[in-house]
Parts: structure tokens; C-alpha cells; sequence
């Protein structure tokens, strides 16, 4: 097993307090498809690893997310690579609050699954907003940013989703929105923690002005079969 239960965040929280939100069983597992395609072994047995292969789809891709080495069963090749950093926080920068917040609900769904195609923060799907609070900022019935929580773990609680509409940067929307679900997840007694790939500078920045350090280094990999 590894050291941290945020080395494996997907394991730890499809294991804990997320297991209903995923498949797989008791060596490896991944979001429901409706969810995202995140995925992760136990560890890397021989039946980890083997298990991991058996949810990869034959058509279509998983995403691993690990500061382990990655490791793979034969038949699955990594299609791509990158590097990422993981950050947490246990104080926040006091940051001025934005009335313009408001918590996003169900009837928000096609304009947060719209402004995630657009932006890209990474895997965002029908159900995702399941996972925990999303906020956001309208420009009238337009949804221009937003952030949430995605994966949960004992303790702690990912942010995630931070996006902006490419007309509406440069308001500060971003770090507002951070800034209150860090703050709505300390609060609640969780640490807040999230990811960036370690070439994203700016974001990386961002997060450091709020409060956020470095904890580790993780592996990204999009896995399909050979």
C-alpha cells in the first residue's frame, strides 16, 4: 500500500467515501462512466494490476492519477503522459468575498457540462457535479465560472472543475471561486487538497497566493488497451 492516502487519491476515495460513485472491486476501481474516467489499482500487485485491466473498456480510454510510478498489466499501454503536482491547504489567504457567487444546482448541468467542454479542467461528465458542492458566476442566464469538489477522502476533500469562459478572465472569478470551496471544505473540518499539471504555472501560482503548497509530485497517465 502506499504512504499517503492522497498518493492514490482516486483508490482512497473509491474506497471510502466514495465507493458508491464507482466500479470495481476490491483491488482496483474507477468513477462510473457518467462520472469520469478516473482510475486506480490498490497497489501494484500482480492481481492490482490485473484487476485495473479488466475495467479498462475496449474502446476508449481511463485516466490514472498517482505520485506512485505507474505501473500497467499487460494489454494496457499508457497513450499519453504528464507530469502533475498535488497542493494542499490548512489556512487560506484571506481572500475579499464575491456576491456574485452563487451554489450551482442540478438545473445548472448543461451550462457547467458546456463551460467544461469549452475550458477543459479536466474530466467533467454528466454526474460529476454529483460528487459535492459546485459554485458559479452568471453574466445573466450564462454560466461564465465555476469550481466544486470532486474527490473525498478521510479528511480531505478535492477541489476541482476550477474553470473560466475565455470572454469572462481576468475578473478574478478563479480565485473567488477557490477561495470559497477551500474555505466551504475547511469549515466542514476536511483539508482541502487539488491537482495541477506541473506546467500550469499560473494556476500553480494562483493556488500558492490562496494558501496552497506543494505535497507531492503525481503521474498522469491516459491508459487504454494495446
Amino acid at each position: 500500500m502506499t504512504a499517503h492516502i492522497l498518493d492514490r487519491p482516486v483508490w482512497s476515495a473509491l474506497s471510502t467515501r466514495q465507493f458508491a460513485f464507482g466500479l470495481g472491486g476490491d483491488h482496483a476501481r474507477r468513477f462510473a462512466v457518467d462520472i469520469g474516467p478516473l482510475t486506480s489499482a490498490r497497489d501494484d500487485s500482480v492481481e492490482s494490476l490485473a484487476a485495473l485491466g479488466d475495467l479498462v473498456p475496449i474502446a476508449g480510454t481511463l485516466l490514472l492519477l498517482q505520485a506512485d510510478a505507474i505501473m500497467l498489466p499487460r494489454g494496457i499501454s499508457a497513450l499519453s503522459t504528464a507530469d502533475g503536482v498535488q497542493m494542499v491547504a490548512e489556512q487560506l489567504a484571506p481572500v475579499a468575498s464575491d456576491s456574485r457567487i452563487e451554489r450551482l444546482t442540478e438545473a445548472d448541468t448543461p451550462a457547467m457540462l458546456a463551460l467544461a467542454s469549452l475550458t477543459n479542467p479536466g474530466p467533467f461528465a454528466a454526474r460529476t457535479s454529483d460528487l459535492g458542492e459546485f459554485w458559479g458566476v452568471k453574466d445573466g442566464a450564462s454560466l461564465v465560472a465555476m469550481a466544486g469538489e470532486r474527490m473525498k477522502q478521510n479528511g480531505f476533500t478535492e477541489v476541482s472543475g476550477v474553470c473560466t469562459h475565455p470572454d469572462a478572465r481576468g475578473r478574478g472569478f478563479a480565485r473567488a471561486l477557490s477561495a470559497t470551496v477551500a474555505g466551504r471544505i475547511l469549515a466542514r473540518g476536511d483539508v482541502p487538497y487539488l491537482h495541477a499539471y506541473a506546467t500550469n504555472k499560473a494556476a500553480i501560482d494562483l493556488y500558492e497566493s490562496l494558501g496552497f503548497r506543494l505535497r507531492c509530485r503525481m503521474n498522469v497517465a491516459v491508459i487504454g488497451r494495446v
